[in-house]
C-alpha cells in the first residue's frame, strides 16, 4: 500500500478476495490469526476500534457483533465497496472508508475528532511499502493505555532472501489463484519495534503462531501499548 503498483494490484484482487474470503473469511484466519489476535485485543462493547487495511470487512464485522463501534479503512476503493455491501447488516456500527495507510493527513482524519481505545491490522503491515507514518499515526489517535495489536509475517522466518536485517521487498501470492501477486515488504523485528517505542507504545503483549510446520512461525502478533503517562498525550 502507498505505491501506484500497490493500488493497482489491490484493485485487481479486490473481487477474487472478496469471493476467496466471504463472509466468514478463511481457515487461516479463522483459526490462527484470530485466535491471539483476540486474545490481546479483547474487544469490549462500547470499544472505539481502528481498523487497518480492514480488506472486506471480516473482522471487522467480527468486532461488530462483539459490541464494538468501528472505524475501518482500506487502500482499494474496491475492497471498500465489497466491504459495504457485505457487512450491510453492521452500517450502524462500522465506517468504511478509503484511505491510504502511508498517509499521515489522511490516517489523522479517520479519528473525527474522537479518540480510538483500540486499533488493529490483520495481516498487512508486511504490505505495506511505509508504515512509519501508521504507526506515528496510530499513536496519536489513541487514548492513553489504548492499545494496538497487529498480526503480520513473523520476519525471522518469512522473509525472502538471507539477508534478515536488510529491508527489502518481494512479491508473492497470498490467496492461491488471486489474478496478480502482491508487493510484500520484509522489516526486521528492530525496525518494527523501533517504530513503536520512537511513538511511545510499550510492548506488552506478542504471540508467535505456526500453520503447519512444527516449531516454525509464520506469524508474530504484537500487543503496544500506549502509556497513561505518554509525551504524546
Amino acid at each position: 500500500m502507498g505505491t501506484a503498483e500497490d493500488k493497482v494490484i489491490w484493485e485487481t484482487n479486490a473481487d477474487f478476495w472478496d469471493t476467496y474470503m466471504g463472509d466468514d473469511s478463511n481457515v487461516f484466519h479463522r483459526e490462527i490469526v484470530r485466535p491471539p489476535v483476540e486474545k490481546l485485543l479483547q474487544v469490549q462493547p462500547g470499544d472505539h476500534i481502528l481498523d487497518i487495511a480492514c480488506g472486506t470487512g471480516n473482522f471487522s464485522a467480527r468486532m461488530a457483533e462483539l459490541g464494538a463501534e468501528v472505524v475501518a479503512f482500506d487502500f482499494s476503493e474496491k475492497m471498500i465497496a465489497h466491504a459495504r455491501e457485505r457487512r450491510r447488516v453492521f452500517l450502524d456500527r462500522i465506517t468504511f472508508a478509503v484511505c491510504d495507510a502511508t498517509d499521515y493527513d489522511g490516517l489523522m482524519k479517520l479519528a473525527n475528532n474522537k479518540r480510538f481505545n483500540k486499533a488493529v491490522s490483520l495481516m498487512a503491515i508486511m504490505d505495506i511499502a511505509n508504515i512509519e507514518p501508521l504507526f506515528r499515526a496510530v499513536a496519536q489517535m489513541l487514548d492513553p493505555n489504548g492499545i494496538f495489536v497487529f498480526a503480520t509475517h513473523h520476519p525471522c522466518f518469512q522473509r525472502p532472501t538471507d539477508k534478515y536485517l536488510t529491508s527489502c521487498s518481494h512479491q508473492g501470492e497470498a490467496l492461491k489463484g488471486q489474478p496478480v501477486v502482491q508487493n510484500y515488504y520484509h522489516r526486521s523485528l528492530q525496525e518494527i519495534f523501533n517504530l513503536c517505542f520512537t511513538n511511545g507504545l510499550v510492548i506488552d503483549g506478542f504471540y508467535e503462531e505456526k500453520d503447519t510446520e512444527d516449531e516454525i512461525p509464520v506469524i508474530m502478533i504484537v500487543r503496544a501499548r500506549k502509556p497513561a503517562l505518554n509525551r504524546l498525550n
